[in-house]
């Protein structure tokens, strides 16, 4: 699904990664480890084509990233923290993203929102949404168009023990589906019931 070709990322002076080379399956979950700037995030950016790398190249289902296609094919994605338009509802923001793709409507937006436990009907702003509640809805917002690849950075930040139980038994139901996913998470627990595979990273290198 996903091949990564001795990537490297230097800005400036800094050498954020270094020389990775990695595959990850189709059909599985992937876990990324490692203490914050071991370069986890900047390998998923690069992967999705919001980085190009210094060196090396990245491939999504034979598909060069940045050559053949800027970004990568039909994936959800929550990199850092999601954003919205903190003035609109939450299914309103679902909406203005949906309408750059043309590819679902409102009932699967709808249905993407109460898959995460949020309710469509709620008429807040997303800027009086909890921290959990703004997880969520990058969650919904990953989900919503079916993707066969989710690159999740941290997905689990700010759920409470409940949520963290809900989506964890949501990706392990995508992935019998098929559906290939991209994890970080700072949680062992996570790591341990989820991921197939595990790539630990350190100083910008594979461990």
């Amino acid at each position: 699904m996903i091949e990564v070709k001795n990537v490297s990322v230097t800005i400036g002076k800094n050498r954020i990664l270094q020389d990775i080379s990695v595959t990850f399956e189709k059909g599985k979950i992937h876990g990324l480890i490692g203490r914050n700037g071991s370069g986890k995030t900047v390998l998923m950016k690069c992967i999705c084509g919001f980085m190009k790398p210094t060196s090396g190249a990245v491939f999504v289902e034979g598909k060069q990233i940045g050559k053949d296609v800027d970004f990568v094919p039909d994936a959800g994605v929550i990199i850092e923290t999601p954003g919205f338009v903190p003035f609109y509802s939450g299914i309103r923001n679902l909406q203005i993203l949906a309408a750059l793709n043309h590819k679902i409507g409102n009932e699967e937006i709808r249905e993407a929102m109460q898959t995460v436990g949020l309710d469509p009907g709620l008429k807040r702003h997303v800027k009086k949404y909890s921290l959990g509640m703004r997880q969520r809805l990058g969650i919904a917002q990953a989900i919503m168009e079916n993707p066969k690849l989710l690159i999740l950075d941290e997905p689990f930040n700010g759920l409470d023990k409940e949520g963290v139980e809900q989506m964890r038994n949501y990706f392990l139901k995508l992935k019998e589906q098929g559906v290939t996913i991209l994890l970080t998470s700072h949680t062992n627990e996570d790591i341990r019931l989820l991921c197939d595979t595990v790539m630990e990273m350190e100083k910008g290198r594979k461990l």
